[in-house]
């Protein structure tokens, strides 16, 4: 793979860390809508969906789509996976805390690992198993089981659950886009938020947002912005950058999640949880980047393993020194 030029790849580092600075902000506006996660992923889908249908149309995506039977069938069932995916992270934010659910939820990475060993038979070496088993001693850590967090215990450990879970959903939802290879992502984006909204609409309670007042921006601002402008920066981005880049500037979300759950809600993660979250980000890079972890193992050699040619010249060299 060519490697794009170093202005092509500053334009890309932009976009992806403003790609990912909004990520970070995505729990406040979660929070600050006051819906139920049903509500919240709803709305997101339905704003998501027209903002990114306007872009669509506005720069023709629409009249070369490629789309086959097949790969709209599998957008459609990563729009699935990407949806509950929300919906339980989401659920994270309230039952946990920001930072913790966020932390958690990047353990995506090593169940996409999991899933192609037992999905496509793909080998894990040794290095990766060391890693993944890394990155959930940090979970354990950052799960933080002895004290709950401060939270009541049980809820506390649910949203725990709701956040493994869920990047065990957007695991599913890497692998299918991994086979939609000739298609526009942004019009992949728009069929996933498409899904949601006849998938959720029994589920979501329309009449709570009777007087919502304010709450509108929050979930129109989860559609427009956390939606449709976050995923064309990625999307824009990924063209642009080497996976190492893309791997380590992955971490501003994380980042800046953390940040903005202790500025605007006074939330801190205790000495234990931050303890786990470098072994999660160097699991994670580690994972993406094809570090080793272990040294590598060294062999016994037995005169088997000894070419004839030297053995001949050891042999040669003893009669010399006699």
């Amino acid at each position: 793979m060519t490697t794009p030029p170093p202005g092509r790849q500053t334009r890309g580092a932009v976009e992806l860390t403003a790609a990912m600075v909004l990520s970070g902000t995505l729990g406040v506006f979660v929070v600050e809508s006051g819906q139920s996660s049903f509500n919240v992923v709803f709305f997101r889908c339905l704003f998501g969906a027209l903002a990114l249908a306007a872009y669509c149309a506005l720069r023709g995506f629409f009249t070369d789509h490629r789309f086959t039977r097949r790969t709209f069938a599998l957008a459609a069932l990563g729009g699935v996976c990407i949806v509950f995916n929300w919906v339980l992270l989401f659920s994270a934010y309230t039952t946990t805390s920001i930072s913790v659910a966020t932390v958690v939820y990047h353990t995506q990475p090593f169940y996409v690992v999991l899933l192609g060993l037992l999905l496509f038979k793909e080998r894990l070496d040794r290095h990766q198993a060391g890693w993944i088993l890394l990155a959930f001693a940090g979970v354990l850590l950052v799960a933080d089981l002895t004290a709950g967090g401060g939270a009541d215990g049980g809820a506390y450990l649910l949203g725990v659950g709701q956040a493994l879970l869920a990047a065990l959903l957007y695991a599913f939802a890497t692998v299918i886009a991994k086979h939609l290879t000739g298609v526009r992502p942004e019009l992949t984006a728009l069929i996933q938020a498409s899904v949601g909204i006849p998938l959720l609409l029994p589920f979501a309670s329309l009449g709570e947002t009777a007087g919502l007042g304010a709450g509108w921006a929050w979930l129109a601002g989860l559609g427009v912005i956390h939606t449709c402008l976050m995923y064309i920066l990625l999307y824009a981005s990924y063209q642009k950058l080497p996976t190492a880049r893309i791997a380590v500037l992955s971490f501003v979300y994380p980042a800046v999640a953390i940040l903005v759950d202790f500025t605007v809600y006074g939330h801190h993660i205790t000495l234990l949880q931050a303890l786990g979250v470098p072994l999660i980000a160097a699991a994670g890079l580690g994972v993406n980047l094809g570090w080793p972890l272990l040294p590598a193992a060294r062999r016994r050699t037995s005169p088997d393993d000894v070419p004839p040619a030297a053995l001949t010249r050891t042999a040669t060299t003893l009669k010399e020194t006699r």
